[in-house]
C-alpha cells in the first residue's frame, strides 16, 4: 500500500498533482449541484473544494498552482470572448445603450460602495486591506472572471506573495448570489410592480412590434408602373430588401434574378421581412390563394450548411446567387434564428441558408457552401490558441497613464478577452473561421474555469480558515452584501421609473450585470416570455469586459 500513499503524499509527483486536479475538481462540480432554496453555486464550489484540499495539506508545488491557475483564467477568458464577440457591438441599438448606460453605472456603484466599505470599515493603514476588498467586490458581484484579473494584477504589484483575495471572494459569494436575486426582488416591491400586467404589456409589444423574421406571401402583378421593369429596378425603387424567389409568367415557372422583367398578371413568391409586407403588397398587388411550392414543377427547396471557410464574411450579395448559380436565398438560420436574406448580410461558418431552385443547381450550391457536418464537429483549434498569442502579447503591451508609477498592462486576462471579443466579431476578415459549437465552447469554458477556481482555492486554503475565523471573514460577508445590494437598489429603480423598461428586462439586465445565471434562471422563471433573456444578452458582453478590465485598473491604480 505503501504507492497508494505516495500517491497522495509525494507533491512531486505528476501523478499527485494530476490527482489533486481531479479530486478538487470531481467534488466541487458534485456538490455545486446540491440547490438550497432551488439555487445552487455551481461549478464555483470547486473553490471551496480547493479550500478545503488547501487547508488539509493536499496541495502541489507552487509553480504548478500558479501556472495552471493563469493556463485557466487565460483559457476561461478567451472562450467567453469568442462567445461575446459576435453581439458586442451590436448590442448597442437604441434600447441597447440605455440600457448597457445602466449595466455600466451598476458596475460604477459597485465599485464606489467598495471603497465606501474600505474606508468605514477597514483599517486604511493595513497594506492587504484594500485588495482583500477588491476580493470582495468579486465575490459580491458573482463575478469570477474579475478576480483572476485582479489576482493578475496585483501579481505584478505585490511580485511572487500577492493577498489571498480568493478568502474574501469566497466570504462574500454565497450571500451574493442570494443577494442579486433578493434584491431584484425588493426591486418589484418598491416600483409596486405587477408581474400579471408586465406580462399583458409584453404581450402587446410582441404583437405589435414590427420584427425582420421572414415572411412569405404570393402576389400578383396589378400595377401598371411595373410593367417592362426589371426585378432590380423595382428593388431599388422600393428600398426595402425582399426576395422574388420564384415567377409564373404566362404559365411558365421561373427562378427570377435582378434582370427579370415584370408583367402585368405575373405571379410571384416573395420572402420579406414581416414589417414590410403591407408596403410590398401595395406596391406589387395581391394577395393570391395558391402555393407555388405545391405545384408540379421542378424547383426544390433546401437548407444547406456553411461549412466552406472560404465563405466566411461574404455577403449574400457578393455571391450571386441568382445571377450567377439560377438560385434565390430566402432565409439564412444563424443560432437557431431566422434572418432575413438581405444583400448586405455578412456569411459565417455554422450558417443555414434557405436555397429555391431546380435541384441540380441546388446541389452545385450545396457542394461550394460546404454542407458538411462533419466539418464543424472538428474544433478549429489553431484559431483559438492563434487569438491566445495575440491576446498575450497585447495584455504585455506598457501603457503609459500620467500619474501612475508604472505603466498599465492588460495581462492575462483583459488582453485575451479583447482580442477574442475582436476575433469573434471581425477575424472572417483576415479568414480566421471562428466557428465553434456551442458545447465546444462551454467544455474549454468550464475547463479553464475548474482549473483556475481549483487552483486559487487551494493556493488559498492554508490561511482560509484563520481569515474567517480570526480575522475579517464576517465583515466580508457583510460588506459583500452591501456592495451587492445597494446599486441594485438604485439602478433597479431608475431603470423603471425614469427609463420605463418593463421589470422583466430590468431582471435580465440586472442578472447580465453581474454576470450570474442563477439569478437569470430566477428571472426567468416568472416570466414565460424572452424579455429576461433579451435584457440579459445585451448588457452581458459589455459587462463582462467592464468587470475584468476594472479589476485591474482599481490593482493598478489603487493597490500598487
Amino acid at each position: 500500500m505503501e504507492w497508494l500513499v505516495n500517491l497522495f503524499i509525494n507533491t512531486e509527483s505528476v501523478a499527485h498533482i494530476a490527482l489533486l486536479y481531479a479530486i478538487v475538481i470531481a467534488v466541487g462540480v458534485y456538490l455545486g449541484k446540491i440547490k438550497i432554496g432551488g439555487i445552487s453555486l455551481g461549478v464555483t464550489f470547486v473553490l471551496f473544494a480547493g479550500i478545503v484540499a488547501g487547508h488539509v495539506g493536499f496541495t502541489a508545488p507552487l509553480p504548478i498552482l500558479t501556472f495552471m491557475q493563469d493556463f485557466g483564467l487565460i483559457l476561461f477568458v478567451f472562450m467567453i470572448g469568442m462567445q461575446v464577440g459576435p453581439g458586442f457591438f451590436e448590442s448597442f441599438g437604441t434600447a441597447g445603450i440605455k440600457l448597457n448606460g445602466l449595466a455600466a453605472s451598476a458596475i460604477l456603484l459597485n465599485i464606489l460602495v467598495m471603497f465606501a466599505c474600505y474606508f468605514i470599515f477597514f483599517d486604511t493603514s493595513q497594506p492587504h486591506a484594500l485588495p482583500m476588498m477588491v476580493g470582495t467586490l468579486y465575490g459580491a458581484v458573482t463575478n469570477t472572471p474579475g478576480l483572476g484579473a485582479a489576482n493578475e494584477a496585483l501579481s505584478s504589484v505585490f511580485g511572487s506573495n500577492p493577498p489571498m483575495i480568493a478568502s474574501a471572494y469566497a466570504c462574500a459569494y454565497p450571500l451574493g448570489v442570494l443577494g442579486i436575486i433578493g434584491a431584484t426582488i425588493l426591486v418589484r416591491y418598491l416600483c409596486k410592480v405587477k408581474l400579471e400586467k408586465e406580462e399583458e404589456e409584453l404581450a402587446a409589444m410582441e404583437e405589435g412590434k414590427a420584427n425582420k423574421k421572414p415572411y412569405k406571401m404570393h402576389l400578383e402583378v396589378t400595377n401598371k408602373y411595373l410593367e417592362g421593369k426589371t426585378l432590380l429596378q423595382v428593388h431599388d425603387f422600393l428600398n426595402r430588401d425582399f426576395v422574388v424567389s420564384r415567377l409564373v409568367h404566362e404559365g411558365e415557372l421561373c427562378i427570377p434574378n435582378r434582370d427579370t422583367i415584370f408583367h402585368l398578371g405575373d405571379q410571384m413568391l416573395i420572402v420579406c421581412a414581416e414589417a414590410d409586407q403591407e408596403a410590398i403588397m401595395a406596391f406589387i398587388g395581391p394577395k393570391l390563394d395558391i402555393d407555388f411550392e405545391q405545384q408540379d414543377q421542378p424547383l426544390v427547396s433546401k437548407r444547406i450548411l456553411i461549412t466552406n471557410s472560404e465563405i466566411n464574411g461574404k455577403t449574400l450579395a457578393s455571391m450571386h446567387f441568382s445571377s450567377v448559380h439560377g438560385v434565390n436565398v430566402t432565409r439564412v438560420t444563424r443560432h437557431g434564428l431566422d434572418l432575413f436574406a438581405s444583400g448586405s448580410l455578412p456569411l459565417q461558418v455554422g450558417d443555414k441558408i434557405m436555397v429555391v431552385g431546380p435541384e441540380d443547381a441546388v446541389d452545385r450550391v450545396a457542394n461550394k457552401m460546404g454542407n458538411s457536418v462533419k466539418r464543424l464537429d472538428a474544433p478549429n483549434i489553431a484559431t483559438i490558441f492563434v487569438g491566445i498569442f495575440l491576446g498575450l502579447i497585447f495584455g504585455s503591451l506598457p501603457i503609459a497613464i500620467p500619474g501612475m508609477p508604472v505603466p498599465v498592462k492588460l495581462g492575462l486576462a483583459g488582453g485575451p478577452l479583447i482580442i477574442a471579443i475582436l476575433i469573434g466579431r471581425y477575424g472572417y476578415k483576415i479568414h480566421l473561421v471562428t466557428y465553434t459549437t456551442t458545447s465546444a465552447n462551454m467544455m474549454l469554458r468550464e475547463i479553464g474555469l475548474v482549473l483556475f477556481l481549483a487552483s486559487v482555492g487551494i493556493k488559498a486554503g492554508a490561511s482560509f480558515f484563520s481569515t474567517v475565523v480570526e480575522g475579517d471573514g464576517l465583515l466580508y460577508v457583510l460588506t459583500g452584501f452591501l456592495i451587492t445590494i445597494i446599486p441594485i437598489l438604485i439602478i433597479g429603480p431608475i431603470a423603471r421609473l425614469r427609463f420605463k423598461f418593463n421589470y422583466f428586462t430590468i431582471a435580465g439586465m440586472i442578472a447580465g450585470t453581474y454576470t450570474d445565471p442563477p439569478a437569470l434562471a430566477y428571472a426567468n422563471s416568472i416570466c414565460s416570455k424572452e424579455a429576461p433573456a433579451i435584457g440579459y444578452s445585451t448588457v452581458y458582453p459589455l459587462s463582462m469586459f467592464l468587470r475584468i478590465f476594472t479589476a485591474q485598473i482599481v490593482v493598478l491604480f489603487f493597490c500598487g
